[in-house]
């Protein structure tokens, strides 16, 4: 059985350092029995990087706000991405940002002020929203057992590059309930396209830029990914070729992910 001890340790070893900002995609059952399970989990998290650094868990809620549910509250709508970031978000002293579908939970090191102004940005990951704060704080990507194909961070750079490619045009009249109970009206668009299909093949690019190293948590394999180094990799790729996430352009050219997985694997 893992411990609070145990976890630490491995936390120590992955490279990971205690002054680093780092969002965290996880998998509680990748991780395997651990003493005080979700809770000793998050604390471990929360300890080594409360002091110096800063941990971010994505307390995403696209599935549970549309047009049919428009109110995000951020006391109350649970996140929809597994039991880690649903009790870190009501964790005393976390701060959660203002965003319908795509919030973020952060503890930490100016927590507050890399929350802050999610409201303001009507898609989901824009430049200056915490996801693009990420980018510029060097921040790092810890995927706790889960592939890299659940990648958010990933759709912000898609969205940075072409709104149109990845964000629909169209908006939903959504609202952003906050800790005072004000309610925010705020034309929100969606992500479209299903684009995440391929995100996993971004493995060996990222490995050939040196933006992705691997390490072990409890039982869970995992992947930390420097968010800068993969975005501008990505950013390169897409300039190349701007429709490589694509389904329809990727039906139409099978052979376009091996050839690239093969080129970034030959590399030295």
């Amino acid at each position: 059985m893992h411990t609070y001890h145990s976890l630490t340790k491995d936390l120590a070893q992955s490279g990971l350092q205690p002054e680093d900002s780092v969002l965290v995609h996880s998998s509680m059952k990748a991780i395997g029995e651990v003493e005080g399970r979700a809770d000793t989990v998050l604390d471990v998290l929360m300890d080594y990087f409360g002091q110096q650094g800063l941990l971010v868990l994505p307390t995403l809620t696209w599935s549970n706000v549309n047009a049919e549910q428009p109110r995000f509250s951020v006391r109350e709508t649970p996140s929809v991405v597994g039991i880690l970031p649903q009790l870190f978000r009501q964790r005393p002293g976390v701060i959660r940002s203002l965003h319908p579908t795509h919030s973020v939970a952060a503890w930490g090191t100016d927590a507050g002020e890399f929350c802050a102004g999610h409201e303001r940005f009507q898609s989901p990951c824009a430049r200056q929203s915490p996801w693009g704060k990420l980018y510029d704080r060097k921040g790092k990507i810890l995927f706790l057992g889960t592939s890299i194909s659940h990648n958010t961070f990933l759709h912000a750079v898609e969205e940075w590059f072409d709104l149109g490619a990845t964000v629909s045009l169209e908006t939903q009249l959504l609202e952003v309930c906050d800790e005072s109970g004000r309610v925010l009206s705020l034309p929100s668009r969606r992500h479209i396209g299903g684009h995440s299909r391929y995100y996993h093949l971004m493995e060996a690019p990222f490995l050939a830029a040196g933006a992705l190293t691997r390490c072990r948590i409890g039982d869970a394999e995992c992947c930390i990914i420097e968010a800068r180094t993969a975005a501008d990799c990505t950013r390169k790729m897409l300039l190349e070729n701007p429709e490589m996430f694509i389904l329809e352009w990727n039906n139409a050219h099978p052979q376009f992910w091996e050839q690239v997985v093969n080129r970034a694997s030959a590399k030295p």
